[in-house]
């Protein structure tokens, strides 16, 4: 088990957590959910060891291993993929070394003999004899083919990387598996895999993700970073999400009607005080109101964007045909002989591991990229706004985020800005911060700022997801189921695909495949 008593953790004037005193049981899956900046990591950094308290204890059960997915890709840049995994647990890595350094010996004398016989039993106590095996089931389910395993780490792709850093914390069965975003690159099929080895896992896990549907999957406990305090929920996220709402309601509700009994003891002292016949009743009211007291509303540091899509007109019949699109890349074929009609109505998710198709293609629908040949052919009536993945080129420069916004808002001014930006959670100075320095997650909302103000009534967005955090994941979700009108998109995000497309279409080097809806949502049914 592991547990944090009264800790406090200050950076100079401001306290990140303070008093906080939770406990981790074994078997359970606890989500550590809250706002970018709420100190996800830096909690799992306090449990890790990494970082000490400003006040108050963390506590191991004694004996206990502590397992962390490593953030630093290049710390194993030397080692092979394989022994890179077997790191995962130091014993059991440090015994295997020095029992291949005494075999390897030329003279084996009788200390060494004594010694191997020791580590042999060391070996077995500590599962050594089912590592290799461990591991490469490990590598395997997280989509690591066989012809990298024996390769040297700086041979492999930044993705694979993770993937290869994820094995490693994986392995070994530890005592605590501390997990900060862990389905950061991986495809779908690698998440489902570890989705199901986590809900089997019988330790105990603490895992940071904004990936809701794998919330919901693996974890049996939520705890909620709000008001500087960690509040543990039994149940999923969605579980937290319906609580947490009905508790704020609640208290609201509860001080509605205190703040209505108030008014109303106000109002009849204010009316009868003077009256000798209601003097006694006029006092008694005034002792009552007393008592009463608005319970605190802390401010939250969860807050939701305003993202809200209101096309200027709507599609006509014909909104888009594709016929015969091919596009090479560097002089690889990227897109080959695509066709494919996009209806009124339709929500198309685009899926598929292939990242560099999916955002091709929305290059060329977005008018960025010439296609090689084919043709592509937009209705009449149909205005698109184009999310791009890579967005940094739209912040080269210097201007202030109201001036930056007011380039896309034409004939509108500094106090228009400021509206708009503040309901994107840029409020006060935020929004008079230059665009060059902002965070990727603050390029996100603004991207999505410049977006709604198009008035588009076809929306095309390049994995608008990445660098979100929950809250603006939802409010982005939303947004686009609330949108009457056509979306074209891209997402790893398995519950904001699920919940807001109604067409799954994969490109494939052989075409397109089509899907049918998720039948989790069947208000989402496929178009026909």
């Amino acid at each position: 088990m592991i547990s944090a008593a009264n800790v406090t953790l200050s950076f100079g004037q401001r306290a990140l957590f303070k008093d906080v005193s939770i406990k981790f049981i074994p078997g359970n899956c606890y989500g550590l959910i809250g706002a970018n900046g709420a100190g996800k990591s830096t909690f799992l950094k306090l449990l890790s060891g990494e970082l000490e308290p400003t006040h108050g204890t963390i506590a191991v059960s004694p004996g206990e291993r502590i397992s962390t997915l490593g953030q630093d890709q290049f710390a194993f840049d030397e080692e092979t993929v394989f022994n890179t995994v077997l790191r995962g647990h130091p014993r059991l890595y440090e015994i295997i070394a020095e029992r291949e350094a005494i075999y390897a010996k030329p003279e084996f004398s009788e200390a060494d003999g004594l010694r191997a016989a020791d580590l042999e039993g060391e070996f077995a106590e500590q599962n050594g004899y089912e590592a290799e095996a461990e591991a490469a089931v490990l590598l395997s389910g997280l989509g690591i083919p066989e012809a990298l395993r024996h390769k040297r780490m700086h041979e492999l792709e930044g993705g694979d990387k993770v993937r290869v850093l994820l094995a490693q914390a994986l392995f070994g069965s530890p005592d605590v598996l501390l997990l900060d975003e862990p389905t950061n690159h991986l495809d779908r099929k690698a998440i489902a895999w570890l989705e199901e080895f986590l809900y089997r896992f019988p330790n105990t896990v603490i895992v940071v993700s904004h990936d809701r549907h794998f919330l919901n999957q693996v974890c049996t406990h939520t705890a909620d970073i709000d008001f500087g305090k960690i509040q543990v929920y039994v149940g999923n996220y969605d579980f937290w999400y319906q609580a947490s709402q009905l508790a704020v309601k609640q208290r609201q509700q509860q001080n509605r009607k205190v703040a209505d009994k108030t008014a109303d003891l106000k109002a009849f002292i204010q009316r009868f005080s003077s009256n000798a016949s209601k003097a006694k009743q006029a006092t008694s009211r005034k002792k009552l109101l007393e008592k009463l007291t608005l319970e605190d509303m802390p401010v939250s540091t969860r807050k939701y964007p305003y993202v809200v899509f209101e096309p200027s007109r709507p599609c006509g019949d014909v909104i888009l045909e594709v016929r015969g699109l091919s596009k090479a890349i560097d002089g690889v074929p990227v897109l080959n002989d695509l066709h494919f009609t996009v209806h009124k109505g339709d929500k198309i998710a685009w899926v598929g591991t292939d990242s560099l198709a999916k955002t091709t293609l929305f290059q060329i629908l977005a008018g960025e990229l010439e296609p090689d040949s084919g043709s592509v052919r937009w209705g009449v009536t149909i205005t698109n706004a184009y999310f791009p993945k890579e967005n940094a080129s739209y912040f080269d420069n210097d201007l202030s985020l109201v001036d930056w916004l007011r380039q896309f808002a034409p004939g509108e001014g500094e106090a228009f800005a400021r509206g708009f930006l503040g309901r994107m959670l840029f409020s006060g100075e935020e929004a008079l911060k230059k665009a060059r320095v902002i965070s990727g997650g603050e390029r996100v909302r603004c991207m999505l700022s410049r977006m709604m103000l198009t008035g588009a009534n076809v929306l095309v967005l390049d994995e608008p997801t990445n660098h979100l955090d929950l809250e603006a994941i939802t409010a982005l979700n939303n947004g686009l189921m609330a949108f009457p009108e056509v979306v074209l998109f891209s997402s790893h995000d398995h519950q904001f695909v699920s919940t807001v497309a109604n067409r799954r279409v994969e490109l494939t080097p052989a075409g397109l495949i089509e899907y049918p809806a998720d039948p989790e949502y069947p208000g989402h049914a496929a178009a026909a």
